[in-house]
């Protein structure tokens, strides 16, 4: 059995912006957003088994192994492809969860990207996506490798060109459920406004900005203080359904003196946007 293990990375998204455009029948949400990749990432670490098993070495707490969109990635390309092969897999987060970085959502891309390569399966590009959708809707986003605009659940994508910039992103320090986020904006904003008077809406309201983020500062005062921090120092944005926040800065100079300033009370780190997909070219 080879346990020769590879790392790959599993880069951290931020959402540059976030409109909710309607809700389908089936209860998901219609969105219209930008995905931007950043060079903050969980390290998952690869070693094929010849017995088919999938077993994740170190399990996160809480979670159940085959719970955890890693084991869930690797055995949906199992039944897909149809390959004897197994493997063991090694996660180191560093992507905290519930804070809308989207960490899950890119350890699963990353496992279908590269088991695509050392399982030798040869599923395009367009054929890991449609695996990642049924894992989750911000999974094809990272396969599909570019910064991009998302439509419908966010599963249409358009490549867009994001301009270089540095971002201080702040972690309050809770776990936003998305879910739970979600029920409560449609409790407050979708009740009784068909999808046309959303429309109107959003070309009234600035493009950026996060149709969640009064819901989550509202539930989660922690949030609403990052907000409020950040705020003195320009207009920061929450990323997806919360909990991180972030403010976009023309250098790393910049980031860096105001992350100090706010290092002794929040939790967070400085990160660089990327181009594209640290492993754009592995599919």
């Amino acid at each position: 059995m080879n346990q020769n293990y590879l790392a790959f990375a599993a880069p951290a998204k931020l959402n540059l912006s976030l409109h909710i455009v309607g809700k389908r029948a089936d209860g998901y949400h219609l969105l219209d957003t930008v995905f931007r990749f950043i060079d903050f990432a969980d390290t998952i670490e690869l070693a094929v088994r010849d017995d088919g098993e999938v077993v994740l070495v170190n399990p996160l707490a809480g979670v159940l192994p085959e719970h955890d969109l890693t084991v869930r990635a690797a055995r949906l390309l199992q039944q897909h492809s149809g390959t004897p092969l197994g493997v063991n897999i090694r996660l180191t987060k560093r992507i905290p969860m519930g804070g809308g970085l989207g960490g899950g959502s890119s350890d699963a891309a990353t496992v279908l990207i590269a088991l695509n390569r050392l399982w030798q399966t040869g599923c395009t590009r367009e054929q890991l996506m449609a695996l990642g959708l049924m894992l989750g809707a911000d999974v094809p986003v990272f396969i599909f490798g570019r910064n991009a605009r998302a439509t419908g659940i966010g599963e249409e994508l358009s490549e867009i060109k994001a301009v270089d910039a540095w971002y201080v992103v702040i972690h309050p320090g809770v776990n936003v459920p998305t879910a739970e986020v979600f029920k409560t904006f449609s409790q407050k904003v979708l009740t009784g406004q068909d999808e046309i008077s959303i429309m109107r809406i959003l070309k009234s309201t600035q493009q950026q900005r996060n149709a969640l983020q009064q819901v989550v500062c509202e539930m989660y005062p922690a949030v609403n203080e990052a907000v409020s921090e950040l705020s003195k120092h320009g207009s920061p944005l929450m990323t997806g359904s919360g909990s991180c926040v972030f403010l976009e800065c023309q250098s790393e100079s910049q980031a860096n003196r105001i992350f100090t300033t706010l290092s002794n009370r929040f939790d967070g780190f400085v990160a660089r946007g990327l181009g594209q997909h640290p492993l754009y070219d592995k599919v």
